[in-house]
């Protein structure tokens, strides 16, 4: 359903569009270096940039110009870094599609990479006009864009397991894209300059209670995750949970609903949307972060690893259900990811009930993501420079 959704945006959309794709006379030279094109409105303090950014560091560039596409006006001192990173530099916020699409092919782009599929602030029409040979889409989440002008995604084995051996791609069923799995992760991760906030005791142990905790958007928090969550919470008396929302009627709708679960409003706190270094400094709250379905924390999950929080997981069908398994697996934490509703309260019944594990995890799972793929930013650049190069090589092969 979801991909006939988005083939439907396709077809009414941006097919219209087609007559304007233009003929591209970019060198086919299999080895030269590269002008690779990102299209983004979040080159700024945002969870898409703190995955971008740790990537650009790393591009080889003597092999692969960066040229990078604002396509919004705010900006803040990250966008001063990214800025510093381009080899080209490019505000498109005020211009047409057309505008758009004619600067990209005066400046050469072999790969135009959109950043954000569906979400705010997008030029998805822009890439209906396909001004670059090769399109990919990646970072925004892991999707489908429904464009059949845009080539490839980028995903990982985890969001979206290959196939058996001699057996056709399961994503082709439901991405317009063809799926290019990164070896480990989909996600870099970089607290960029709030590194030295410290990850703080258990607060269990000064508590004498488990605070249960979930900072993700809080539009993933629907009915089916709050009767998930009350089972927990009566399954543990004592314990709490703290959310993270503005202020607003949803957050009376959320008592009233775990209410009618039998949890008191008073094991109940909310906090507001907040500077990310006083956000940060919630984890210090909490004990267990609980993951919402059908979308994960994605970016939120890394900073609750990154605060020493570990997170418990229910793995979804789809790819952005799927968010807190891949991250935990490049952790090497599968038993805190489940499938069945039953374990997942399992899971959290247990760990609450285990201080010493919880302290053990507490002090450990900075360093551990520190080593893990998720923060291995080079070899993630590497791996996207090779699928660009591979990319560019069966184009160049065509007639």
């Amino acid at each position: 359903m979801i991909r006939a959704e988005h083939d439907a945006w396709n077809r009414i959309h941006a097919q219209p569009l087609a007559p304007l794709i233009p003929k591209h006379a970019n060198d086919r030279s299999p080895g030269r270096p590269l002008r690779i094109g990102y299209v983004s409105p979040d080159f700024r303090d945002n969870v898409v940039a703190r995955n971008l950014l740790p990537i650009f560091r790393h591009h080889d560039k003597s092999q692969f110009k960066l040229y990078l596409y604002r396509t919004a006006p705010l900006q803040d001192a990250v966008t001063d870094q990214f800025r510093a990173l381009a080899d080209g530099w490019r505000d498109i916020t005020f211009l047409s599609d057309d505008q758009a699409a004619a600067l990209i092919q005066q400046d050469g782009i072999d790969i135009l990479v959109d950043l954000s599929l569906h979400m705010a602030g997008n030029r998805l029409l822009l890439f209906a006009r396909k001004p670059a040979p090769l399109q990919f889409t990646f970072a925004g989440y892991p999707g489908t864009t429904g464009l059949s002008t845009i080539d490839y995604r980028f995903t990982d084995p985890y969001l979206d397991p290959p196939p058996a051996p001699g057996e056709p791609d399961p994503a082709d069923m439901h991405y317009s894209e063809k799926s290019l799995r990164l070896p480990h992760t989909f996600w870099i991760y970089d607290p960029l300059d709030l590194s030295d906030i410290p990850v703080s005791d258990l607060p269990a142990l000064t508590n004498g209670y488990i605070t249960f905790g979930c900072l993700n958007n809080f539009n993933k928090i629907n009915n089916p995750t709050l009767a998930r969550w009350a089972i927990i919470l009566n399954a543990l008396p004592t314990s709490r949970l703290h959310l993270l929302a503005h202020e607003g009627t949803h957050r009376q709708r959320t008592l009233t609903t775990l209410h009618s679960h039998g949890i008191s409003p008073d094991r109940i706190t909310f906090s507001p949307r907040l500077p990310r270094d006083q956000y940060l400094r919630l984890y210090h709250r909490i004990d267990i972060a609980l993951d919402t379905l059908p979308y994960n924390a994605h970016t939120t999950g890394l900073d609750a690893l990154w605060m020493g929080i570990p997170t418990i997981t229910l793995v979804g069908n789809t790819v952005a259900g799927r968010a807190g398994f891949s991250q935990l697996m490049n952790m090497g934490l599968p038993e805190l990811a489940t499938d069945k509703n039953a374990d997942f309260t399992t899971i959290a019944v247990t760990l609450a009930n285990d201080l010493a594990r919880l302290v053990a995890l507490r002090q450990s799972l900075r360093r551990r993501l520190q080593v893990s793929p998720l923060m291995d930013a080079p070899s993630l650049a590497t791996a996207i420079e090779a699928n660009f190069r591979d990319a560019w090589h069966a184009y160049a092969a065509k007639a």
